[in-house]
């Protein structure tokens, strides 16, 4: 936005700057007193200005449009990026406790193994 909205304003100022440019020259080479001559002068100056602002006033407006359009569509892709992040967090997190609840289970089956089976060793010794 920032290079086409410069580009913009160059564009424009330029051409005003050559419109303004062009209404001095036509005028102070126009057969007219040099009175006459300074209040059309004037009064196109004041027309050109009139017309810069209201140029401005609308290259402002669809700056803050545009503005707003891209500010909207981060701050909707900031919600969907965290929204994934979030689901991807939880279950990594239940994919460990799973993991985790699976493998103390196997521990435990195994340890209790062991433990019989020694005993059923110390208990065979004593025979």
């Amino acid at each position: 936005m920032s290079k086409k909205g410069n580009n913009a304003a160059g564009v424009l100022a330029g051409l005003l700057a050559g419109a303004a440019a062009g209404v001095v020259l036509g005028m102070l080479y126009a057969p007219e007193e040099g009175k006459e001559t300074r209040k059309k002068i004037k009064t196109k100056a004041n027309d050109l200005k009139d017309q810069a602002v209201d140029q401005y006033g609308k290259v402002t407006e669809k700056a803050k449009e545009q503005f707003q359009d891209v500010s909207g569509k981060v701050k909707d892709q900031y919600g969907n990026i965290s929204s994934q992040v979030k689901e991807t967090a939880d279950k990594v997190v239940s994919s460990v406790k799973e993991g985790y609840d699976k493998y103390k289970d196997q521990a435990i089956a195994k340890t209790t193994e062991v433990v019989k089976d020694v005993e059923n060793e110390l208990d065979g010794l004593k025979s």
